[in-house]
C-alpha cells in the first residue's frame, strides 16, 4: 500500500481540504510536478491550474489561480490566490479570472513602461488561464 502524505489546500476565504492522499499534482510555475511521500523539501510558487489530489478519500481537483506550495516528507500544503474546487467551477467564475488577468496586463503596461519583464510576467498570467480554461472546457471571453 502506498505511504499517504497529508494534503492542505487554503484560499483567503476558507480551507478547501485537509486530507490524506498517495500522490498530489501540483501545477508549479517552473512545471508540473508530483509530491508523494518522502519527497525532497521544496517550496514553489504556483501558476494557474489544476491541483490534482490521488488516493485516499481526499481525491479531487482544484482550480488555483496561483499561490504557493510547500512540500516536505510528510505533507503537502498549498496557500492559494484563488481556490475553487473543479466541480464547482462556472463559467461566470472563468470569466472574472479573466477580466482580473486583463486588468493585471493594463496595470502592468501603464506602470512598466518601456520594462518588459512585468509586462511578460502579466501576459503569462493570462496565457495560462487561457490554458486552464481549454482543460477544464470553459471558453474565455475577452470583451471589455
Amino acid at each position: 500500500m502506498a505511504e499517504k502524505v497529508k494534503f492542505d489546500l487554503v484560499s483567503p476565504e476558507r480551507l478547501l481540504a485537509s486530507v490524506e492522499a498517495t500522490e498530489v499534482q501540483i501545477p508549479g510555475v517552473e512545471g508540473d510536478m508530483t509530491a508523494m511521500a518522502d519527497h525532497a523539501p521544496l517550496i514553489t510558487t504556483l501558476r494557474p491550474g489544476i491541483v490534482r489530489v490521488i488516493g485516499g478519500d481526499g481525491a479531487g481537483e482544484y482550480i488555483v489561480t496561483g499561490g504557493f506550495a510547500e512540500i516536505n516528507a510528510t505533507g503537502v500544503s498549498i496557500l492559494a490566490e484563488r481556490a475553487v474546487p473543479r466541480a464547482d467551477i462556472t463559467q461566470e467564475d472563468y470569466d472574472t479570472m479573466i477580466k482580473t488577468a486583463n486588468a493585471a496586463i493594463k496595470k502592468a503596461e501603464e506602470t512598466f513602461v518601456n520594462e518588459p519583464g512585468p509586462v511578460d510576467d502579466a501576459v503569462k498570467l493570462l496565457a495560462d488561464m487561457v490554458a486552464l480554461g481549454d482543460e477544464i472546457g470553459l471558453s474565455a471571453s475577452f470583451s471589455a
